[in-house]
């Protein structure tokens, strides 16, 4: 079997560095907060950071980014010639992440082999992306990249192992002697605690993902005896192993800046070279601290009557009679099995929001397994001729008050069920952007591991 996880030479900061100061949150968050930055700012001071290490895109493709870039090079290379890390070779770090809410999220850092990765929709490869690659947004991380001696990881990847065979176990045979770290996060970020794993540890996770591989090429088969199944020039099934939940243009970024190396050196052998592997951290897709939320659309400057007459014939929409008060709103849209429908059925539902009145309203014509799906397909096709602004929105409030301004109609969707997702991606390829969010952003992937890619 084909693999796409590996151990790592992971490098951490010796003991003694301040982990609190040293640990800052992925760059792709707070963007529209830079007062959030700035308070990092102040918490690290002159202490060793991963933020001396990252752009956060607060200040991506702003006058700052070309002074940035090169501090951050400077950085990198002063951490190292300081010898400030600790190098775990040929290793796996088992995670315990304490959000804020109390939970706890497991997961295991080691590196991805990007030639297993393919983010293009339609892709068949082990390792996808669960939601359409925007690629406009690659070249700026591939600026951050194509200087860095290291890389830093907030990619997360998520595996469908409802039998809990492959991570949970880590948590019955961690040793304490073998602890790397146990530290708060700052600015709300929870605790986070690393255990380095053993080879024995390193050869049954391997092993478990090898079978749990096996075990979804076997249900495609199933499923569709007409395939083949297979990848193509691979000779394996063409089963999905690892899913992108978050970090999916930071990994794409490193497949593209790998790809570049390869044709600028036609004639060197890259099979072994650095770039060929990204660190990440797998996570399974059913732990209870992991958990999706929907996010809506808010469509502004357009005629909204001609917008919904159009998608009223396009997309089949069938209205309920009564309009739902606003406060009863998605009460039923949420669910175990709400976010995706049997398209023979045609029973997508969704609520349309104008004047903070909620309709609900069904897609009897749906494109794609997923509401979301069916209603970004329909607003990708209709921008193209008609002018209109759309926003992705998380909560539900905030579309409640802003589909009260003229030429503006918002639309509430299910929560995504986390049993949808791989099913979702390989019959419909990368899903819409901006489908779904795992958890709140002060609960994201802080920086802390860093490995060498030159």
């Amino acid at each position: 079997m084909n693999r796409a996880f590996y151990p790592a030479d992971i490098l951490l900061p010796k003991k003694g560095t301040d982990m609190s100061r040293w640990s800052v949150i992925a760059c792709d968050q707070f963007t529209s907060e830079p007062e959030y930055w700035e308070e990092t700012e102040k918490i690290v001071g002159e202490a060793p950071s991963t933020l001396r290490m990252i752009l956060p895109e607060v200040y991506l493709d702003g006058p700052q980014e070309e002074e940035k870039l090169e501090q951050i090079r400077q950085s990198m290379e002063n951490y190292l010639e300081e010898d400030l890390f600790s190098v775990y070779e040929d290793s796996m770090i088992y995670v315990e992440r304490t959000d804020s809410s109390g939970k706890v999220r497991a997961g295991i850092v080691g590196c991805i082999d990007l030639e297993q990765y393919d983010y293009h929709k339609g892709s068949d490869s082990l390792v996808r992306a669960t939601e359409a690659t925007v690629e406009e947004r690659i070249p700026a991380r591939i600026r951050v990249r194509k200087n860095a001696p290291l890389e830093l990881p907030h990619i997360m990847l998520l595996i469908d192992d409802k039998g809990q065979t492959v991570i949970e176990p880590c948590g019955q045979y961690r040793k304490e002697e073998n602890l790397l770290y146990d530290f708060d996060l700052m600015q709300g970020g929870g605790h986070l605690r690393g255990y380095l794993l053993d080879k024995k540890e390193q050869e049954r996770i391997l092993a478990a993902l090898d079978l749990l591989a096996e075990e979804q090429a076997g249900n495609i088969q199933l499923e569709d005896p007409k395939s083949d199944g297979r990848v193509s020039g691979s000779g394996e099934s063409s089963a999905m192993v690892l899913a992108v939940g978050d970090g999916n243009h930071s990994l794409a970024s490193a497949k593209e800046f790998y790809e570049q190396l390869k044709a600028a050196h036609p004639e060197e052998d890259y099979s072994t070279h650095p770039a060929r592997y990204a660190l990440a951290e797998i996570v399974n897709l059913h732990s209870p601290a992991l958990e999706f939320e929907a996010i809506h659309r808010i469509v502004t400057e357009t005629d909204v009557d001609a917008l919904l007459e159009e998608m009223t014939e396009k997309l089949g929409l069938v209205f309920e009679k009564e309009n739902v008060p606003k406060e009863n709103a998605g009460e039923d849209t949420a669910g175990e099995n709400s976010g995706i429908h049997d398209l023979d059925k045609g029973c997508q539902e969704m609520y349309i929001v104008r004047n903070g009145l909620c309709q609900k309203t069904i897609i009897t014509r749906p494109v794609s397994k997923l509401t979301v799906g069916s209603l970004q397909a329909f607003l990708d096709t209709y921008q193209k001729e008609h002018p209109l602004s759309m926003d992705y929105i998380h909560g539900a409030d905030t579309v409640l008050a802003l589909s009260g301004e003229e030429g503006c109609v918002g639309f509430l969707l299910p929560d995504m069920a986390k049993g949808d997702l791989f099913p979702s991606v390989m019959a419909d390829g990368a899903l819409p952007r901006k489908t779904f969010s795992m958890g709140h952003a002060e609960d994201k992937r802080y920086y802390t591991e860093c490995r060498k890619i030159r």
